[in-house]
Parts: structure tokens; C-alpha cells; sequence
């Protein structure tokens, strides 16, 4: 049985998203208020896995995760994209007309704006988890209340679904990392298979420096798929670059990893995979 760690509770995405990725297996899901708490779990245990989303096709990237998994020091083992469709939720002795308050995280009231604009009369209430507003609906006996959250929510909380796939933009995907105590990473991965990495690194403070670094891996046929920048804290308009790189050539790859090496600071690979395309 497998221990994986995720913000949320059962029924949430990162819940739908760790039993995809370990599809066939018998899990253990640890469930986690924050994602400081997830990171916390997995360095307490090392035979505990994380499951940790680090970005969405609408909201955008989750920057703060990206520095808890650098600080951690775990290494990513995969990585799982799903389809995020929402639905309402409520209490199966109430129907729409009843409905005066829905809750929900924040990010899912972002993605579900023009529906919550047909239900005007209703107040909204944040939550920390999508799947955790259902859950307080139905253990509180919260009448007139709603859940924006997975469908996949109502038969393990008893709760009706009013309305299904309410999400403005029907390309909704999140991006989950799978990761894991780096002793134990190549126990758990085929590098053979590996055609997708994520790496992050700074660059000295001189003209042309993140273009050098951008040629070499042009240079090496290595496609980058995504480049995030964030400060560093104590230095003022200095940034870490974290980037994500697919390859078809892993010696290549690793190549291009050696080239750049001189022209970083803080270099450091973050996971090596198999893309979930």
C-alpha cells in the first residue's frame, strides 16, 4: 500500500488526481489543510509519496509551490494532468430555489463566474478545498447551502448534484506533480523512459545571460515547455528561473544540462519523468 500525501481531502482533485496517477493500487491518501503541511508529511516520512498541483490552464501557476518543492528537496517522479469539471452540490432534500450561499475555494468562484451569475441571489463563502465545502455541508446539515466541487463528490458525502460541468472554459486542466524522498526516486522510475524534465537555476546578473542559457538548449533540440520566474528574496531584481523541458534524446538532454552549468548559479534538477501528454 502506498502513502500519498495531498492538500485536500477525499473527493478533491488532488484526491482524483493520486488515484489516476496510481491507478490499480491500494493507496493510503494522508489528507493535508495546506500545502506546507503536505511538503511537512513527506519530510517526516520518506516513504510517503506527494501528489501537489503546480499549475491550471486558466488560473495560471501556483508560484508558492513552486518554493516549497525546491526548499523540501524532493524530487519529482511524474507528473498527472486532469480534467477539472465542476459541479454544484447540495443537500438532497434542497433544490435550487432553496440555495442562498455557495462555498467553494476561490480559485473554483474565479472558474465559475458566468454560472454564479444566473444564481445572483446567493452569497459566497471561500473555503480552504472544493471537496471540504461539501463535506461541511453534509456533516453540519446546512440547509440552503451549495458546493462547487467534483462530481465525483456527491455519492461519498451523500449530496445531490444540481448542476454539472458549470466551469466557464471548457480546456480546464490542472497539472499535478508526482513527488517523492529522493533516496528512494530511482527505486520508483525508469530513467529510460524520462523525456520531460524540470530544473531551476539563477544566472549571473550579466547582459544576455538567460538568452545564452535559452540558445544551448535550442542548440541541443531540447523543447521548453514552460519558464517561470520568481524573485529571490534578500537580492534585489535577481530571479530563479524554475523550467520545465521535454527531449526525446536523454544524453542530449543531459548534455545541454552540462553546457549550461557555467553559465548558472544555483542549478539544480528537480525531477526527471515521463510526461503525461
Amino acid at each position: 500500500m502506498k502513502k500519498i500525501a495531498i492538500q485536500g481531502i477525499q473527493g478533491s482533485f488532488h484526491d482524483i488526481a493520486s488515484h489516476r496517477y496510481f491507478k490499480d493500487e491500494e493507496l493510503e491518501m494522508i489528507c493535508c489543510d495546506t500545502f506546507e503541511e503536505l511538503f511537512e508529511t513527506m519530510q517526516k516520512d520518506n516513504s510517503v509519496y506527494g501528489v501537489c498541483a503546480i499549475e491550471n490552464t486558466i488560473a495560471g501557476s501556483l508560484l508558492h509551490n513552486y518554493e516549497l518543492l525546491r526548499d523540501s528537496g524532493m524530487t519529482i517522479i511524474g507528473e498527472q494532468k486532469i480534467h477539472v469539471e465542476h459541479s454544484l452540490l447540495c443537500l438532497p432534500e434542497d433544490d435550487e430555489k432553496d440555495i442562498v450561499e455557495i462555498n467553494s475555494h476561490p480559485v473554483a468562484f474565479m472558474q465559475c463566474r458566468q454560472f454564479l451569475k444566473s444564481m445572483p441571489q446567493c452569497k459566497l463563502v471561500e473555503a480552504d478545498d472544493t471537496a471540504g465545502s461539501a463535506e461541511r455541508i453534509r456533516r453540519l446539515s446546512l440547509r440552503g447551502h451549495a458546493a462547487i466541487c467534483a462530481k465525483e463528490v456527491a455519492p461519498i458525502y451523500g449530496m445531490k448534484v444540481l448542476h454539472e460541468a458549470i466551469e466557464d472554459n471548457k480546456h480546464n486542466y490542472t497539472r499535478f506533480l508526482v513527488l517523492c524522498d529522493p533516496w528512494n526516486a530511482d527505486k520508483l522510475r525508469d530513467a529510460s523512459k524520462s523525456n520531460k524534465s524540470s530544473i531551476v537555476f539563477s544566472v549571473h546578473h550579466e547582459c544576455g545571460q538567460l538568452s545564452q542559457v535559452l540558445s544551448i538548449f535550442s542548440f541541443y533540440h531540447i523543447n521548453m515547455t514552460k519558464i517561470q520566474s520568481l524573485p529571490i528574496i534578500g537580492h534585489e531584481w535577481e530571479y530563479l528561473f524554475y523550467v520545465d523541458l521535454t527531449f526525446t534524446d536523454y544524453m542530449l538532454y543531459r548534455h545541454s544540462i552540462d553546457a549550461i552549468r557555467p553559465l548558472t548559479q544555483q542549478l539544480k534538477i528537480l525531477g526527471e519523468y515521463e510526461s503525461d501528454n
